[in-house]
């Protein structure tokens, strides 16, 4: 149950991603609109698979707890579908935005016809074609994760190459669980800069190549996270693996952005715009 106490932080709002199904709608257009408000801090709380009236009163229990513990009333984003679910969010003493209600009334208006109003319909599992491709493109990005294999890499829509730590893995299995994206990843490592050459398995496939640096002051931080004290986190030897990375990118023509300030959306709706990818997810 979440809990805040205002006297440490009371700059903060909670913030709940309310649905019937995965949530994944509620919180993805959530986000982008609060992204709008750069300085406004929140805590984030999911409350996924709300299909009934007894889960939206319990849910609206936490929701009115929160209101008293942080001395402000929560935002609430939703796409509850079933009406009584939404008139038991709506006695909540929290600010509520019915996402589904912003697009779905002004729809049934301007096409004539009523929405079926059904629990969960965003994420259906009839077209298995879809499902199965995404289930497919995961399996492909775990096999061809950091340069695992070389095999299968022509079935690749996209590969990833970077420094290590740079985003590739989040960013391949990104693309293949939310839109069915075959994308494997290969690091440049220090053999490669020596060689000043791309790994020999890539060039082959140079047109299928996407690469991701970042800063090397970044990428320290998230080397130490990991190897805390290493050379291999170091910020000269950051500096000295970006820089050498990033020239190698220009020289062989490879189109390339940095993931440092970046988020794995940006960087998804990026590759699959410069490589024309079609999206497979439903």
């Amino acid at each position: 149950m979440p809990t805040s106490n205002p006297a440490i932080d009371s700059a903060m709002r909670t913030v709940y991603f309310v649905s019937d199904g995965t949530g994944i709608t509620a919180e993805t257009l959530g986000h982008s609109v609060l992204t709008q408000f750069e300085s406004f801090r929140y805590r984030r709380v999911r409350a996924p698979f709300v299909d009934s009236v007894d889960k939206a009163r319990e849910l609206v229990a936490r929701i009115n707890e929160n209101a008293v513990l942080d001395g402000r009333r929560p935002i609430v984003f939703s796409t509850l579908v079933d009406p009584q679910a939404n008139a038991e969010l709506r006695r909540s003493r929290a600010m509520v935005l019915d996402l589904l209600d912003s697009f779905v009334v002004p729809l049934e208006q301007e096409l004539g016809l009523q929405s079926t109003h059904t629990i969960g319909r965003s994420h259906t599992m009839s077209d298995t074609g879809s499902y199965h491709r995404r289930i497919e493109a995961i399996n492909f990005a775990l096999a061809h994760d950091d340069g695992q294999s070389a095999h299968g890499l022509q079935t690749a829509d996209v590969i990833l190459v970077g420094v290590s730590r740079s985003g590739k893995t989040p960013t391949s299995l990104y693309l293949a669980m939310q839109f069915g994206v075959k994308a494997a990843n290969y690091p440049l490592i220090p053999e490669d800069f020596e060689r000043d050459e791309l790994p020999s398995a890539l060039p082959p496939h140079r047109r299928k190549l996407f690469g991701l640096s970042i800063s090397p002051e970044r990428l320290s931080e998230v080397r130490n996270e990991r190897r805390p004290d290493s050379r291999y986190a170091s910020l000269e030897n950051c500096r000295l693996e970006v820089s050498a990375a990033e020239r190698m990118m220009r020289r062989e023509g490879i189109r390339w952005l940095s993931s440092t300030t970046k988020s794995i959306e940006e960087i998804a709706a990026t590759i699959m715009n410069e490589h024309r990818l079609h999206r497979n997810r439903d």
